[in-house]
């Protein structure tokens, strides 16, 4: 991914130099690895399942900590902040075009452990995205797990994770996670997860939206590219994480989507870049 020149968002606030956490009430810190652990495995908002599991009373501190900050790291943060400046620029002209106004969220990079507007978490949970606060939470050190453990690396597969948060946040303005969330709380688990995993399918088309936008707007694909955010978006697909984590699968429990149906819709986006073309809400399970 070509990224050479382009700026860094400045809506980012890094607390990694306040590493760790520090929990307290609640059920124990054994319970919380064991949910940390599944929502990991699943894909799942760390809040709903905390919330399912009854953590809701524990308490998520950080700790100051004076760390430094490897080369690795470093290149991840300003390549997060570059990515996050290239969202910026597509969705104020996407929205503009729609005649909407497009107000940017704030990445926030942390290690280890978060307070957010939506709770407590921890990295293990992977990126998160709360619409309380309207930030996107990032622990950099799950780029180097998405390359060493789950075989999904690579910079453009790391700007489709940022851009798919991203997504959350314009799902968000345009008001399509409010209502989306509202239907869930009053629905069974079952049929709250159908329509969670419509939420993050149409997340993975605002991803591929935003990069059809910034190829065209900065030539940043090369490559390759597309076929890592492909092949990351398999690797994520709940079908993928439960069969690898658990030798079946049970479809009941999806939350995000199977590999096949995440590819598909960030495809279509990288493919149409049309903001129109991402209604996951109206058609039939079977067209997803």
């Amino acid at each position: 991914m070509r990224l050479d020149g382009r700026r860094e968002s400045s809506n980012v606030d890094d607390r990694r130099r306040a590493g760790g956490m520090k929990t307290a009430g609640g059920l124990g810190i054994g319970a919380i690895v064991v949910a940390l652990l599944l929502s990991f495995l699943m894909k799942k908002n760390p809040l709903e399942l905390i919330s399912t599991m009854g953590l809701g009373e524990q308490q998520v501190t950080e700790q100051t900590s004076e760390r430094e900050f490897t080369a690795e790291e470093q290149a991840f943060a300003t390549f997060s902040k570059q990515v996050l400046a290239g969202t910026e620029d597509v969705w104020t002209e996407v929205f503009k075009a729609n005649g909407l106004t497009y107000t940017p969220p704030t990445m926030v990079l942390f290690t280890g452990g978060v307070q957010t507007g939506c709770g407590g978490a921890t990295s293990q949970v992977g990126p998160f995205y709360c619409s309380a606060d309207q930030c996107l939470y990032i622990d950099l050190s799950f780029f180097t797990q998405m390359k060493n453990e789950m075989g999904a690396g690579g910079d453009f597969a790391y700007a489709y994770v940022i851009a798919h948060e991203v997504g959350h946040h314009v799902q968000n303005l345009l008001g399509t996670l409010g209502k989306a969330h509202n239907q869930m709380s009053q629905l069974s688990q079952e049929k709250a997860n159908k329509i969670s995993v419509r939420i993050e399918l149409q997340a993975d088309f605002y991803a591929g939206v935003w990069a059809y936008h910034d190829n065209k707007m900065f030539g940043s694909i090369e490559d390759g590219d597309i076929e890592e955010a492909l092949n990351c978006a398999s690797k994520i697909g709940d079908d993928y994480l439960q069969k690898q984590a658990r030798g079946y699968v049970q479809p009941e429990s999806f939350t995000h989507g199977t590999a096949k149906q995440r590819e598909r819709w960030l495809k279509l986006g990288l493919s149409t870049g049309d903001l129109r073309r991402g209604d996951t809400f109206s058609i039939s399970e079977s067209q997803l």
